[in-house]
């Protein structure tokens, strides 16, 4: 019969030690030792990890250049609005957070949802006829991007596709690729304005298809889907039966002349989780707030779906309660003239933009309705000595000192995308030095021929 003595040593201030000693009447048995085992270190990376990929990063990462070192670096790459201090949030914005931090009642933990009361106030704030909404559904994350990483995670198995805009923004893939979900890629059309190419979306339709990314205002095109256009995205949805996944970071941040429809507003039966947030609309991404909203009027998410979000928000803790505590006065109390501003000043950017770069030889801008960027396509033909986009904005940098991001990054070669948050003056600069870049560099066609042949 074996027998165990368990010994428990404890002096002074350390805390009590277990020693055990095995006996048995054959070997003896030492911790820690499993038989048959040799111990060895063997740490790896996960295969999630592995499968995480970046394109931006990737890309811009091996961009193994500098800068013209007698020019000033213009940035016009990164989708951050607070960079240049030209477009701060207002004044209710910041003075709610204040308030909320003095308060001293919101230090805690909140529920992994949100709030209750900060969940009402989203929902009531977007809620409307065409679209109600209650706070059961609304979810609070971590910024747009936790939400959309919720919303893929719901709806999606590991070997099943999802439907994302080419070119778009590369998170959708990033998110999905790392959970062994599929990406299907559909073409925007840069000649209608970005529009879907609906037959095209609908040829990639399968039995494996886990639902639809329609991400309208659009980064990197800055462009804004028509009603009419948004009811042929949902009709399309309608016929294959497939949930919409609404990235509407951009939503409301469209130019005077043209309106932004939800495309929640529009639909009578197809079910939609929207992600939206603050940092774009209320210029604070680094606040980390966002959402997503249910959209279920014919009950095919179900129980399901909604149980499923709130098991996976459980995995953190939500998002910051600071900024929960100030999110009903956000919403309500920031002046209708500071968005009004906000979109002037990128309307006034994107014009200058758009006429600038349309005046250069090789080059062709595809005028935004919205959001913060603006697409332009390189005639590589007439560019010769490179290779891709790649090389010509890394070229662009080293020359003069100006950071647009290639297309690539967005799956949509031969093209570039402008940030147009940067102060005036910054815009001009940069398009004067694109200009300059371009007549450096540009061939027409008998000089196009001549240099290939010398190639």
């Amino acid at each position: 019969m074996d027998s165990y003595l368990i010994q428990v040593n404890g002096h002074g201030d350390h805390a009590p030690m277990l020693d055990v000693h095995l006996k048995s009447t054959g070997n003896t048995i030492s911790p820690g030792k499993a038989k048959g085992r040799k111990p060895r270190w063997a740490v790896r990376a996960s295969e999630m990890s592995k499968k995480t990929f970046n394109p931006v990063r990737a890309i811009v990462d091996s961009m193994k250049v500098e800068p013209n070192p007698k020019k000033a670096m213009i940035s016009l790459s990164l989708g951050d609005p607070t960079v240049f201090g030209n477009l701060p949030t207002n004044d209710e914005v910041t003075r709610a957070v204040k308030e909320v931090l003095d308060s001293g009642q919101y230090n805690g933990y909140a529920p992994s949802v949100g709030y209750q009361s900060c969940r009402e106030a989203v929902a009531a704030y977007y809620n409307c006829p065409e679209a109600p909404l209650k706070a059961q559904d609304v979810i609070l994350t971590s910024g747009c991007s936790q939400a959309i990483e919720l919303a893929l995670a719901v709806l999606a198995n590991p070997g099943q596709n999802i439907l994302v805009p080419r070119p778009g923004f590369s998170l959708y893939k990033t998110l999905a690729l790392s959970m062994g979900i599929e990406v299907k890629l559909y073409n925007l059309l840069p000649e209608k304005a970005w529009e879907i190419d609906l037959e095209h979306l609908e040829s990639l339709v399968d039995e494996k298809t886990a639902c639809l990314i329609v991400n309208n205002p659009s980064n990197p095109c800055g462009s804004v889907f028509s009603k009419s256009h948004l009811q042929e995205i949902l009709a399309v949805a309608s016929r294959q039966c497939v949930p919409i996944l609404a990235d509407e970071i951009y939503g409301d941040m469209v130019f005077a002349d043209c309106k932004y429809e939800p495309i929640a507003t529009l639909s009578t039966n197809v079910p939609i989780l929207s992600c939206g947030g603050l940092a774009k609309r209320w210029l604070v991404p680094g606040w980390r707030m966002g959402w997503i909203l249910i959209h279920d009027r014919r009950d095919i998410f179900g129980n399901e779906i909604r149980d499923g979000l709130l098991r996976l928000s459980q995995r953190i803790l939500g998002p910051c309660t600071i900024v929960q505590g100030a999110l009903e006065r956000i919403l309500h109390r920031t002046p209708p003239e500071f968005y009004h501003n906000t979109l002037s000043i990128l309307k006034s950017n994107a014009d200058l933009c758009y006429a600038a770069l349309a005046a250069i030889p090789g080059l062709h801008p595809v005028r935004p309705a919205g959001a913060m960027y603006l697409m332009v396509e390189i005639e590589m033909e007439h560019f010769p000595e490179f290779e891709n986009d790649v090389e010509f904005t890394e070229r662009l940098i080293s020359e003069q000192s100006v950071f647009c991001l290639p297309a690539t990054c967005f799956e949509y070669p031969n093209f570039f995308r402008v940030v147009i948050t940067v102060p005036e003056e910054m815009i001009l600069e940069a398009c004067s030095r694109i200009q300059e870049f371009c007549e450096m560099h540009y061939q027409g066609a008998e000089g196009a021929q001549d240099l290939e042949c010398d190639k």
